[in-house]
């Protein structure tokens, strides 16, 4: 029998996870935590396995792994495995997937539970729990590190390498279509995604990204200026240099932006 404890601020979700794992014979739930705090305050260890929510206020989910990493553990009573809950399907999962056992996304699908429910079970049988409890909160404090936690700026997670790494919208100069992905263009690196450039457009409209053509989306404080080439058509200059056509469905929305942004200039002067 798996011994598993639950933390997360949100009752209800709480509430169908206990439901879910209550369907699993191999499970059995025996502490339940609504913050971080009262999980740290309480937690007595006997636990195999803890399913953790990552954000969660005043104590997060990282906070409650490093502080469980420091804890001293016997040979009769190691730490738990870590399983992450987390609403954010664009959080850092493959920073986790090395030391934590799994990382499942809201609204948790019964597959995937019982999936990472028996990855728990042979990580315990193995005794491996401490070894992987103590590389995750490695990674997460390289990650606070590095990024600390100023978790609501706007960003993406992109993939450079092996890993995924931390990128603000602030510093994408456009973007492209390229097949059945995208390629965000900074300064003096780019990233491919495997994303429809529609699903991009949307989730950055409403941070100055505009669209300009069918395979271009630009940040408005990017835009240098705009010219029209000797064939009729609009281009925009950005300040990294790139020179981007307007097809014509998109000249209205160009135009109307340029305006205002120049109008912006005139009121600061």
């Amino acid at each position: 029998m798996l011994r598993v404890a639950l933390c997360d601020d949100e009752p209800l979700a709480l509430e169908r996870l206990q439901r879910m794992l209550a369907r699993l014979p191999v499970v059995e739930v025996v502490d339940v935590f609504l913050t971080g705090e009262e999980l740290l305050a309480n937690f007595e260890g006997g636990i195999d396995a803890l399913l953790l929510d990552v954000e969660m206020p005043k104590v997060d989910g990282f906070d409650v792994v490093a502080a469980l990493a420091r804890r001293h553990w016997s040979e009769s009573d190691e730490a738990p495995v870590i399983i992450f809950v987390t609403a954010h399907s664009e959080f850092a999962l493959d920073a986790f997937e090395s030391g934590a056992i799994d990382f499942l996304t809201k609204p948790v699908r019964m597959s995937k539970l019982e999936r990472a429910i028996e990855r728990a079970r042979k990580a315990v049988e193995a005794r491996q729990a401490r070894r992987r409890l103590t590389e995750v909160a490695g990674q997460l404090n390289a990650l606070k590190a590095i990024h600390g936690k100023a978790m609501d700026e706007p960003h993406l997670w992109v993939r450079k390498g092996s890993a995924r790494v931390r990128l603000d919208l602030s510093k994408i100069d456009w973007i492209s279509a390229e097949g059945e992905c995208v390629r965000f263009h900074c300064s003096e690196e780019s990233f491919l995604e495997r994303q429809a450039m529609s699903a991009v457009e949307r989730k950055l409209a409403s941070f100055g990204f505009v669209r300009i053509h069918r395979s271009a989306i630009v940040n408005r404080d990017r835009i240098e200026g705009l010219e029209r080439t000797r064939w009729g058509s609009l281009q925009l200059r950005l300040r990294d240099g790139a020179e981007l056509r307007v097809s014509k469905s998109f000249e209205p929305a160009v135009r109307a932006l340029v305006q205002r942004a120049l109008a912006a200039v005139r009121e600061r002067d």
